[in-house]
């Protein structure tokens, strides 16, 4: 492996997509949205309902998958409290995971399909590097934004979170363990399954549109895991978190064998 062509290609990649308006605006907005808009939006509506000791939804029933001392270590808050504490460091839990995937993913859509679109895909093909080395820099020039972006993402969320949860209830949440496995454990495992994935698919489609909504289809096993959670199906516990990541890593090494299996730069000269 020829590691300096494959740093090279990289760190031109994340040059050219951190200059690319179609990459930089997903990358900004949606971090804003889900980890500082969202969490700020919720925890103001929360801190008026303590104040006004609005009665809120039956807790008992919502929190029951929880560890039996969450119950005891918020004892004494009341219901708009802990069920922000509760939204903060639980029901929001699959939805940070979604950050490092769609970045890497919006990398990644623009790896092929943007060289394509920018008529330099001929130049790189005829690089003195492999088909494997090629395919590697190119994951790799995705992988890195996308994990950095999650890894933002958290230390920007634990502010935010930390700040509203103290304005609402007078206490420090975050990071906690969860988080933590979350943010260094799955977080970069989803970044590198989204631009595998991605990274197909741009190889085969034409446009950087066409290879973001196909690689956009793998954040939708996540949205079921919200939606599983926020049903009171089950509760991302730290042994359920860290099972999670393995499958992802396992998945992650399947779907760059079959990518190395089936990448060859002379298919992506035919469909120039």
């Amino acid at each position: 492996m020829n590691w300096e062509s494959v740093w090279a290609i990289a760190r031109k990649d994340v040059s050219v997509a951190l200059r690319t308006r179609a990459v930089v605006l997903p990358l900004v907005i949606v971090p804003l949205i889900l980890m500082v808009g969202i969490p700020v939006l919720v925890g103001l509506i929360s801190g008026m309902a303590a104040r006004m000791d609005v009665a809120s939804v039956n807790l008992d029933e919502l929190t029951r998958p929880l560890p039996s001392g969450f119950g005891a270590e918020y004892a004494g808050l009341s219901d708009p409290q802990v069920g922000y504490i509760y939204f903060v460091v639980y029901l929001f839990a699959p939805m940070y995971l979604i950050l490092p995937l769609m970045a890497s993913a919006v990398v990644a859509a623009d790896s092929f399909a943007g060289e394509k679109e920018r008529k330099t895909l001929e130049s790189l093909a005829y690089t003195p590097t492999t088909d494997r080395e090629l395919l590697f820099a190119k994951i790799l020039g995705a992988w890195i934004p996308g994990a950095m972006v999650g890894f933002g993402g958290f230390i920007v969320y634990s502010i935010v979170a930390n700040v509203m949860t103290y304005y609402v209830a007078e206490r420090i949440v975050l990071p906690n363990a969860l988080w933590l496995l979350l943010a260094f454990w799955v977080g970069p495992a989803a970044a590198a399954f989204g631009l595998g994935v991605t990274v197909i698919a741009s190889s085969r489609v034409n446009t950087f549109q066409e290879a973001y909504q196909i690689g956009s289809l793998v954040v939708l096993p996540l949205v079921l895991l919200v939606i599983g959670q926020a049903a009171g199906a089950f509760i991302l516990s730290i042994w359920l978190v860290v099972l999670l990541g393995l499958a992802l890593w396992v998945l992650d090494v399947v779907v760059f064998v079959l990518a190395a299996a089936s990448f060859r730069r002379t298919t992506l000269m035919a469909r120039l």
